[in-house]
């Protein structure tokens, strides 16, 4: 019963938003005789003022929702305080706490996210809207590592980038808790677009058309939102840049059971009140818990604790399931991952042998794995390491390329997909490992990141081209649904003969990505 009328608010909340008009937007207050500030705007919780430059305006941290402290913390977001006067919002948000406890960074009023816009933006131009979700696998990352000024400028797009819960802040699921499951950073990111369904028209942008888009963590967090109920309607589009939505995530049961190993760990399973005793455990302690759980190379998405969870009123089937069943939204799609996804994750197993080789997919796929070795035979590639990158990643137990053909593959039966592989090679290869074309490795080719250690390589001239080619695709999808325009080269749609195009200076044109990754083989093993 408690589920059911979860549900059920959880829904009405949606859809109240989901109808609500933005509010006239008043002029912002000017000296008398003066034109009005242009980085001055009003929301609906009160005045910002933003960074100015030539060609964008940036607000950062606008709050969306309350502060998720005290009583607050595992429970769905609130609205945030209304504020007087007009709010500084020039500086970065705090980020949600991340890191070890020796290292942390961060709080938990977190709940904050930036919005950059052209310049010439006016109320009522009804740009399409652009929000993105980080990656970072439920356990890092922050708005302020991305600045959306060439995405908004080149793209004529709003562009959100919003912080969420994070780690067992943002995904505890404990019976002794609100009956949510733990979907608590994924009921951030529904208020994020909510948010957005109410004030993208002060910026000039179009609450009628909203793209949804994320990497990794943020790519399966779209996936999550494409079955979320309390979801639907609140975007338009969706972009999933390497976070396939056929890879399952925990069970409410296996979630409840990481839930009761972090109580005990943390010395509340004996607790009278679990809950209390949860809440009196500070971030770094929480964040700590269940750290090193489910991060084998070799592992899969369900074996870590912090994720969306599904078998719950927010998400109350697989991502994948929902695709295929034709429960998700029916929105257009964009798809794709990087060639070479799990080769940086190798890399401390660069010194693999061919026997430990052989041991690790004995102990991967078990009875299957002369399967396996049949078809990835060490001798094959320059060292162990490299066939074991390219088992991975073309297994995708956590990252890969078929889990994302056939996420592509499910969705094509009922909405518009196009599908990509971003093949260009970094270049880089630390003491002699070649990382090819790694996750993340894309990021760069549409953002400005802002991260403490960038471990990407400068673009060069060439690849600037590319980046203008990507972000052409990515905006024309997010205005129209079609990744197609002028001066770039034509993008199939997925369709029925499941046309794959390659990314990268070499050339824009279909690949045969099914065959080079052999979904073929992964297709009748268990996953």
């Amino acid at each position: 019963m408690q589920n059911r009328a979860l549900a059920r608010s959880l829904i009405a909340a949606a859809a109240v938003a989901a109808t609500s008009l933005a509010a006239s937007v008043v002029a912002p207050p000017a000296a008398a005789g003066q034109p009005p500030d242009p980085g001055v705007i009003r929301v609906d919780s009160g005045w910002l003022r933003g960074s100015v430059a030539d060609d964008h305006v940036t607000y950062s941290a606008i709050p969306y929702a309350a502060p998720p402290v005290g009583e607050r913390r595992w429970r769905a977001p609130a609205p945030p305080r209304p504020w007087s006067g007009v709010r500084d919002a020039t500086e970065p948000s705090t980020r949600c706490p991340q890191g070890d406890p020796a290292n942390l960074v961060g709080a938990e009023d977190c709940l904050y996210l930036d919005v950059t816009v052209p310049r010439d933006a006016r109320p009522g131009a009804r740009l399409p809207v652009l929000v993105w979700l980080h990656g970072g696998g439920f356990n890092s990352g922050s708005a302020q590592e991305f600045d959306g000024a060439r995405l908004a400028v080149s793209g004529d797009l709003i562009v959100v980038t919003p912080n969420y819960r994070l780690g067992a802040l943002g995904f505890l699921a404990s019976s002794e808790l609100e009956a949510g499951g733990g979907n608590y950073g994924l009921m951030d990111q529904a208020a994020v677009l909510r948010w957005v369904r109410r004030n993208a028209a002060r910026f000039g942008g179009d609450p009628g058309n909203v793209t949804l888009a994320g990497q990794s963590a943020g790519a399966r967090s779209v996936c999550a939102h494409l079955a979320a109920p309390m979801s639907r309607g609140l975007f338009h589009r969706a972009i999933s840049q390497s976070g396939a939505c056929d890879n399952q995530v925990p069970t409410l049961a296996e979630a409840h059971e990481f839930g009761d190993r972090a109580a005990a760990e943390l010395g509340c399973s004996t607790a009278d009140d679990v809950a209390a005793c949860l809440r009196q455990r500070t971030p770094g302690q929480l964040l700590d818990t269940l750290d090193d759980v489910g991060w084998e190379v070799d592992g899969r998405v369900s074996d870590r604790p912090w994720n969306p969870v599904a078998g719950t009123p927010v998400l109350p089937r697989q991502p994948g399931e929902a695709l295929r069943d034709g429960s998700a939204a029916r929105v257009p799609l964009l798809i794709g991952g990087t060639r070479d996804e799990m080769r940086g994750f190798v890399l401390r197993e660069a010194g693999l042998t061919a026997d430990g080789y052989r041991t690790m997919m004995t102990g991967t796929f078990g009875d299957e794995a002369d399967a396996v070795l049949a078809a990835y035979p060490a001798a094959d590639y320059d060292s162990p390491a490299l066939a074991l990158a390219a088992v991975l990643g073309d297994w995708g137990g956590s990252i890969g390329a078929c889990p994302v053909l056939r996420s592509a593959e499910a969705a094509a039966a009922r909405q518009p997909v196009f599908a990509y592989e971003f093949a260009e090679d970094s270049g880089q290869a630390p003491g002699g490992y070649p990382l090819g074309s790694y996750h993340g490795l894309d990021l760069p080719y549409v953002w400005d990141l802002d991260l403490a250690q960038n471990p990407y390589p400068d673009l060069t001239a060439e690849q600037e081209r590319m980046s203008e080619t990507i972000i052409g695709y990515w905006s024309a999808f997010a205005d129209t649904g079609d990744p197609n325009g002028a001066g770039r080269p034509h993008w199939p749609a997925f369709g029925t003969t499941g046309t794959v195009i390659e990314l990268s200076t070499a050339g824009i044109a279909p690949t045969p990505f099914a065959d080079d990754h052999r979904c073929d083989l992964w297709a009748g093993l268990p996953r």
